[in-house]
C-alpha cells in the first residue's frame, strides 16, 4: 500500500509540474512578475519585446524570425510595475524538476601527465619566490624597503600581493606589451628589444622585425594604412580636425557621429542605437544605468572583464553560472526566483542575464537561440555583448543573431565594440529608442565622455558601409571579406587538429585557442614563433586556469593561403618540439594536403 501510494504521488507530481510547465511557457516573461498566487496570467511586459515564444530547433540550433514582435514602450529602469510582482509559489512546485537539456560540450580530457606537470611548475615558480623574500628580506632588507611600513605609512603593495608580479611576470614579460611599429595588418613590425639582466631592464635596438600577424583581431582587414576607409578617415579628419573637444551632453554631437548610430542600428536589426568612444566603458559604464540595488545579474562565468566591472559598479547582487551551460543557467534562474532577495526574500525588481556572442579566449558561441528561449519563460533582460561577433559572425557579418537567425529584438540590450571587425575604436549599445533615449540621460558613458574622435567614425561608417553592400564602388568587396574570414578560420582550425593539437572553439570562429597546458610552454611557444616571424598571443594563469595555458590565434581575412599554410608549416614544428601533439585523432603531417 504504502508503495503504491509512493507511485501514486509521483505520478501525481510530474502530472502537476507538467501543466506547471505548459501553463507557464504560455504565460510568458511577464508571468514571473507576479506575486499574486491566484493568477496564472500577467498583463505586464518585458523591457523591449512582448512575449511572443520563439520555436527552437534543438538539432541546427536555429530559431525562426519568420514572425517580426511588435515593439512595446519602454519601461523605466527605476521603475515598477505593482501588478507585475513574481509569483514565486508557484515555481517551487517544480524547482527540483529534471532539466531535460544536454549537457554542454567539454574541453578532451587533459592527460594526467600534462596536469601534474602543469600544477608541479606552477608550485615550484611560487616555492622559489617565497624563498627568495624570505632570505632577501634578512639579508638585503634594502631591496625590500617599498614593501615594509616607512615613518608610519603602510606600503601600496604589499609583499605577497606584489609576489607574482616581482617573481613570476617579469620573466615573461618579453611575450607581452609588445610594441609595433606599423599598421597592424595581416603582417606586423615589432620594435626588436633586448634584455641582459633576464627582463629586469629592457632596451630596443630600434630596429622593427615583419612577422606574420596571428595575435591582432583584425578580422576583416580593415585595419590598413591605405584604402577607401583610410581615405575617408583622412578626409573627414581635414575637414572636422581630430575631436568636438566636449561631451555628448553638450556640443559634441556632430552630423557624422549622429549618421553614424543610425547606420549601426540598421546594420544590428534595432530602432536605435548609442556610440561610445571607448569599448570597455561601452560595458563599464551602462551596465550600472540598466540595473541597481535589489537587481540580480546573472554573468556566465567567463564574461570579459569590462562586463564584471560593470555588474559590481551597478550595485546589484551578482551570481555566475558555468560557462555556456543553459542548464545551469535554468537551474540558477528559477532558485533566484524562488528565494527571491537576500535575507527579505522580496522579488527582484529586474533579473538581467549577461552573455557574450563569441568568448574571446575560449573561440565559442553563446548558446542563444536556447538562452531567448529561457527569456521568454522566466522574462529576465538579456543582455549580449558582441565585442567580437559582430562583424566576424553570420553571412551578413551581423553577429550572433545572423549567426543563429535570430531576430535581434528578441535580446534586450545588444552591445558591440569597433575595435575588431571594423579597425576603428569605441563601441556601441542599440536596443529600442526608448532605452537608448534613457541611456543617452543616464549613462555616465553618454553624459561625462568625451564623444568619438572624427577619423575613428569615419574608420567605423566606411567599414560598416562596405558589409553592409551600401558603398555601391566596393559592395562586393565587404562580402568577399567575409567570406574570405570564414573560409581562413575553418581551414586552419581544421589543419591544426589535423596536425594533432588539441584545439578547442566552436566551427567557423575567426579565435582559435591551441591548448598548451603547461605555463612554461607558454613561454617557449612565445619564443619559438617569435624566432620563426610569426606574432602570437599566450595566455596563462590567472587569466586562465592553471592547467588551461594556450595560444590564441586570431585569423583575418588580411591571411592569403600561403600566410596560413607557412603558419602551420612553423607550428608544426614547435609542437613536435614541445610535444604539444596530443590530440586522440592526429594524423602524420604527410597526409597533408
Amino acid at each position: 500500500m504504502i508503495i503504491k501510494s509512493q507511485h501514486t504521488a509521483q505520478a501525481l507530481f510530474s502530472s502537476v509540474t507538467e501543466i506547471v510547465d505548459s501553463s507557464h511557457s504560455k504565460i510568458g516573461p511577464s508571468a514571473i512578475n507576479n506575486n499574486n498566487l491566484n493568477k496564472t496570467q500577467s498583463t505586464g511586459t518585458s523591457l523591449l519585446v512582448d512575449s511572443t515564444m520563439i520555436e527552437t530547433d534543438e538539432k541546427t540550433q536555429a530559431i525562426s524570425t519568420a514572425l517580426s514582435t511588435p515593439d512595446r514602450s519602454f519601461q523605466s529602469l527605476e521603475q515598477r510595475d505593482s501588478n507585475t510582482q513574481r509569483k514565486q509559489g508557484r515555481l517551487a512546485a517544480f524547482a527540483g524538476k529534471e532539466l531535460p537539456h544536454e549537457k554542454p560540450p567539454q574541453m578532451e580530457d587533459v592527460p594526467l601527465f600534462t596536469t601534474i606537470t602543469a600544477y608541479m611548475s606552477f608550485m615550484l615558480i611560487l616555492a622559489i619566490a617565497h624563498v627568495e623574500d624570505f632570505f632577501g628580506m634578512l639579508f638585503l632588507p634594502q631591496k625590500y624597503v617599498n614593501l615594509r611600513v616607512q615613518n608610519g605609512y603602510a606600503p601600496m603593495v604589499s609583499d605577497f600581493e606584489s609576489l607574482w608580479t616581482r617573481h613570476v611576470y617579469f620573466r615573461m614579460l618579453d611575450c607581452f606589451n609588445r610594441p609595433i611599429g606599423s599598421v597592424a595588418g595581416g603582417y606586423v613590425k615589432l620594435c626588436e628589444r633586448i634584455s641582459h639582466d633576464y627582463n629586469r631592464t629592457i632596451h630596443y635596438t630600434g630596429g622593427l622585425q615583419n612577422v606574420l600577424n596571428l595575435a591582432s583581431y583584425n578580422y576583416l582587414g580593415f585595419a590598413q594604412g591605405e584604402g577607401v576607409c583610410a581615405d575617408r578617415a583622412i578626409k573627414e579628419m581635414d575637414a572636422n580636425r581630430l575631436t568636438q573637444s566636449s561631451t555628448r551632453a553638450e556640443v559634441g554631437s556632430s552630423r557624422l557621429l549622429i549618421e553614424t548610430e543610425e547606420m549601426v542600428a540598421r546594420f544590428v536589426g534595432t530602432e536605435a542605437a548609442l556610440i561610445v568612444s571607448m569599448g570597455y566603458a561601452t560595458n563599464a559604464l551602462n551596465i550600472p544605468a540598466l540595473v541597481g540595488e535589489g537587481c540580480l545579474i546573472i554573468s556566465d562565468a567567463l564574461n570579459h572583464n569590462s562586463l564584471v566591472a560593470g555588474a559590481r559598479l551597478s550595485g546589484s547582487i551578482i551570481r555566475v553560472f558555468k560557462h555556456n551551460d543553459t542548464r545551469d543557467l535554468e537551474k540558477l534562474l528559477r532558485r533566484s526566483i524562488i528565494e527571491g532577495q537576500p535575507r527579505t526574500h522580496r522579488p527582484w525588481k529586474k533579473i538581467l542575464v549577461v552573455v557574450e556572442g563569441l568568448y574571446s579566449m575560449e573561440g565559442e558561441y553563446c548558446n542563444l537561440p536556447k538562452i531567448v528561449e529561457l527569456r521568454h519563460k522566466y522574462g529576465f533582460y538579456l543582455f549580449v555583448d558582441e565585442a567580437h561577433s559582430i562583424g566576424a559572425l553570420g553571412k551578413r557579418g551581423r553577429g550572433v543573431c545572423d549567426l543563429f537567425n535570430v531576430n535581434p529584438r528578441e535580446v534586450d540590450v545588444l552591445m558591440g565594440t569597433f575595435t575588431k571587425s571594423f579597425g576603428a575604436a569605441g563601441g556601441y549599445i542599440a536596443g529600442s529608442k526608448a532605452l537608448i533615449d534613457y541611456l543617452r540621460l543616464h549613462s555616465h558613458s553618454a553624459v561625462y565622455a568625451e564623444s568619438m574622435s572624427v577619423p575613428v567614425l569615419a574608420q567605423v561608417s566606411s567599414s560598416m558601409r562596405m558589409i553592409m553592400g551600401e558603398d555601391r564602388e566596393h559592395a562586393l568587396e565587404g562580402q568577399q571579406h567575409l567570406e574570405q574570414l570564414s573560409e581562413n578560420s575553418i581551414y586552419f582550425a581544421q589543419k591544426l587538429k589535423d596536425l594533432g593539437f588539441m584545439v578547442i572553439g566552436d566551427y567557423g570562429a575567426p579565435i582559435i585557442p591551441l591548448m598548451l597546458f603547461n605555463p612554461t610552454k607558454m613561454l617557449a611557444f612565445a619564443h619559438e614563433c617569435h624566432k620563426r616571424n610569426i606574432a602570437v598571443v599566450v595566455v596563462s594563469y590567472p587569466a586562465t586556469t592553471v592547467v588551461t595555458s594556450r595560444v590564441r590565434i586570431c585569423v583575418s581575412s588580411a591571411h592569403t593561403r600561403e600566410d596560413l599554410d607557412y603558419a602551420l608549416e612553423q607550428i608544426s614544428e614547435i609542437g613536435d618540439l614541445l610535444m604539444l601533439k596530443i590530440h586522440k585523432n592526429r594524423i602524420k603531417q604527410k597526409q597533408l594536403k
